[in-house]
Order: structure tokens, then sequence, then C-alpha cells
């Protein structure tokens, strides 16, 4: 598995191909659409993500010392935005999880585009990303 900041860069170096905001939208909507269904099992109360305007799911597991994620959204670009952090984060060890610091919003210019209500909503999916990996690396999940 590669390093968080291994995927940060490959992030950054795929939006670094798309110039124009309307393209990174796009592109945004489609990791989104490509993105497995989060099966009908894990589509409940527990696993909303509070703090979001849309809905988002985020099914969390502790396996084998690495965290686990899938998640899904009733919002197209929210959708690409948790691909997106699906790809950083699932698979990875909790202290890797807890310890990087997230930069590739600020490298591709997402931070500045983002209205406030998706940007809390993305900082709620972190929140509970790194609340969860906590749990994981004390053993309690």
């Amino acid at each position: 598995m590669p390093s968080i900041d291994k995927i940060q860069a490959e992030i950054v170096e795929e939006f670094s191909f798309l110039p124009e905001w309307d393209e990174r939208y796009a592109y945004l909507i489609e990791l989104g659409q490509k993105m497995s269904p989060l099966a009908a099992a894990y589509r409940t109360e527990e696993n909303i993500v509070r703090g979001c305007q849309s809905t988002v799911w985020l099914h969390r597991e502790c396996q084998d010392g690495k965290v686990l994620l899938q998640s899904d959204s009733d919002s197209l670009i929210v959708k690409g935005l948790a691909a997106l952090l699906m790809k950083v984060y699932s698979g990875q060890s909790p202290e890797d999880i807890l310890q990087v610091d997230l930069s590739f919003f600020e490298e591709t210019g997402l931070d500045k585009h983002l209205s406030s209500q998706r940007a809390n909503g993305l900082r709620a999916m972190i929140d509970e990303i790194k609340a969860f990996a906590v749990k994981c690396a004390a053993g309690e999940v």
C-alpha cells in the first residue's frame, strides 16, 4: 500500500492536468461515480456523518491494524470528495492517519473552491475518520 503522502502526490498530479475548475468538478463527480456503491446494510443512521449538509454514510472497520473505509453520499460532488478521502485513508494504519497532514486540498486548490457547507462536511468526514483511527489504535473497535 502506498504511503498517504505518495497518494496525495498522485492526487495533486491528477488534478494538475485539469486547469479549468469545471473540469476539476467534473473529475470529482467522476471519482464519486466510480466508487463502489455502499451496501444497504451500511446505510444506517449510525453511519451518517454529522455536520454534512448532504447525507454522507461512512462505514468504518479496524482490521489487522488497518483502517478500512467505505462511503457514499446523495451529493455527486461530496461523493467525489469522499472518494478522495477513501483513496487517501482506507487501508492505512491508524498511526499514519493521525500523523499525516492532509495537504492535497490546498495543493489542488479544492479548499478555495468548495462552498462553506461542503468544506464543513469535508472537515466532519475527516474528523470522523480520525476519531475512528484513535479507537482502532487503542483496540476499542
